[in-house]
């Protein structure tokens, strides 16, 4: 109960009603990331074969059953998918000071790779069985330090466009408390891929040398699968 109207108590009692709200959005988030993660495999990369045989939905939707592991890189830098549906993706981080760059924050690249899962899988869960995709551009807008006093952020993918060979989308990074931290745009190839395609010689992923002959001949630089970002 608010006994005085100064401006001083006002906003403290504002204050403390926010802190309270954090906390709470704190404990959802925790909660929804054991579930997550009581279901899924150890990182590891799927084999191809099983990637692009399903559509992008049925591959998240096995991931977190704990048909096929979520890709390694989200081990190595302490995140996880948490939600896809169609045309979205939502994956949660948790800073740590190993994270840091010299100057005491999260490096730019750990805010890269975060948001490149989360724009990348929002369009991998609209394709459908047979087609890959991989990252053409990636614009980052990094608008707030974030040190590991946050425990918790999550990256938010939405489609733009989606079309047949061409599909844009965007993200977000936010802390518990709604503050944004970054904020991307993509651009993404999207290219036919035989379920039987051989396996590259640095494992599963689409390689230059391994695409359509046709495909080589139109690429500049050689192509990366970023199928395995959850």
């Amino acid at each position: 109960m608010l006994h005085c109207i100064c401006k001083y108590c006002i906003y403290k009692y504002v204050l403390k009603g926010l802190l309270m709200e954090v906390d709470t959005v704190v404990a959802r988030w925790s909660t929804e990331e054991e579930a997550v993660r009581a279901r899924l495999r150890a990182p590891d990369a799927a084999p191809r074969a099983q990637i692009f045989g399903r559509t992008g939905m049925e591959v998240f939707a096995a991931i977190f059953a704990g048909e096929l592991p979520p890709a390694p890189i989200g081990g190595t830098l302490d995140f996880v998918p948490i939600h896809m549906e169609p045309g979205v993706a939502v994956f949660q981080g948790r800073p740590q000071q190993r994270h840091y760059n010299p100057l005491g924050t999260v490096h730019g690249g750990w805010f890269a790779t975060l948001l490149d899962s989360a724009v990348g899988c929002a369009v991998h869960s609209t394709l459908p069985a047979g087609k890959g995709y991989t990252t053409l551009e990636l614009k980052i807008n990094m608008v707030r330090p974030l040190t590991d006093a946050v425990p918790l952020v999550r990256a938010e993918g939405k489609v733009v466009h989606a079309g047949r060979q061409v599909a844009t989308a965007e993200g977000r990074i936010v802390g518990p408390d709604g503050k944004l931290y970054a904020h991307a745009t993509t651009t993404c190839l999207v290219f036919d891929h035989p379920a039987n395609a051989p396996e590259s010689s640095h494992g599963p992923g689409l390689t230059s040398s391994s695409a359509p002959e046709s495909e080589r001949r139109s690429a500049p630089v050689p192509v990366r699968s970023t199928t395995a970002h959850a």
